[in-house]
C-alpha cells in the first residue's frame, strides 16, 4: 500500500483533538496500530459518531465491521439518540467472538446485533429500513454493494463509505486491480445518481458522506 495522502503531522494532529476513548478502546488503538489490523481511527470514528448523532440514527447497518472499533462510535451515537441497534457483521466467527467481548465490556452489548456471514446479503435479508449504513468491505465488492444499500436505507438516511482515496491509488491510470476498480466506480455512481447528494471527507483514507435522496 502506498503512504497515506495525509500527512502524519495533520493526521496526528486530527486524532489528538478527539476526546479521550475508555482505557479498552485506546489499548485496542495501540494494538490495531502495532499489527496493522484496518481500523477507522480516532479521528474518523469520531466523525462518524457525529454524523449518527446529527442524524439521530437509531437503526445502523455495518457492511464489514472487523473487531468492532467502529461498531463502538455508532452504538455509543444510537445509545445517545435514544436507543436502538446497530448490527455488526463480520465473515469470521472468531473476530465476531472478538467483537462480542469488546462490545460487551464497553456495555453495548444491548445495543449490537451480531451477524457471521457475507454482509451484503446479511443487509439485502435483514429487516429495514435503516437511517445510516456503513460500508467498510472489500472494495471490489463496493459496486454490487449500492443497489442494496439504496433498498435498505430509508430516504433521507446517511451513507457512510470508508477508503474513497484509496491511498492514492486510484489515481494511478495503470492499476487495474479490482479493489482501485471498485472503488472508481463505487464513486462514479454515487455521484453521476439523483438518489445520492455526497462529498469525500479528506480524512484518513477518505471518508464519502453521502444522503439518500
Amino acid at each position: 500500500m502506498q503512504d497515506s495522502l495525509i500527512s502524519q503531522q495533520v493526521a496526528s494532529y486530527l486524532d489528538r483533538l478527539v476526546p479521550p476513548r475508555d482505557a479498552l478502546t485506546a489499548r485496542l488503538e495501540e494494538e490495531a496500530a502495532e499489527s496493522d489490523f484496518p481500523i477507522i481511527g480516532p479521528a474518523c470514528g469520531h466523525l462518524c459518531y457525529l454524523l449518527a448523532r446529527l442524524t439521530g440514527a437509531r437503526q445502523v447497518f455495518e457492511l464489514g465491521s472487523g473487531f468492532g472499533y467502529s461498531t463502538a462510535w455508532f452504538a455509543r451515537a444510537v445509545r445517545e439518540n435514544g436507543g436502538g441497534t446497530v448490527h455488526h457483521v463480520v465473515w469470521d466467527e472468531a473476530l465476531s467472538v472478538r467483537a462480542r467481548k469488546y462490545l460487551g465490556e464497553l456495555g453495548f452489548a444491548d445495543t449490537v446485533t451480531f451477524h457471521v456471514g457475507e454482509a451484503v446479503a446479511t443487509l439485502d435479508a435483514a429487516v429495514g429500513p435503516f437511517d445510516l449504513v456503513f460500508n467498510d468491505i472489500d472494495k471490489s465488492g463496493y459496486p454490487h454493494s449500492l443497489g442494496v444499500i439504496e433498498r435498505q436505507l430509508r430516504p433521507g438516511g446517511l451513507l457512510i463509505a470508508d477508503n474513497l482515496l484509496w491511498s492514492g491509488r486510484i489515481f494511478d491510470s495503470a492499476d487495474r486491480s479490482l479493489g482501485t476498480e471498485g472503488i472508481r466506480q463505487f464513486t462514479q455512481l454515487v455521484f453521476a445518481s439523483p438518489q445520492w447528494s455526497g462529498s469525500i471527507v479528506p480524512i484518513r483514507d477518505g471518508l464519502l458522506v453521502a444522503r439518500r435522496a
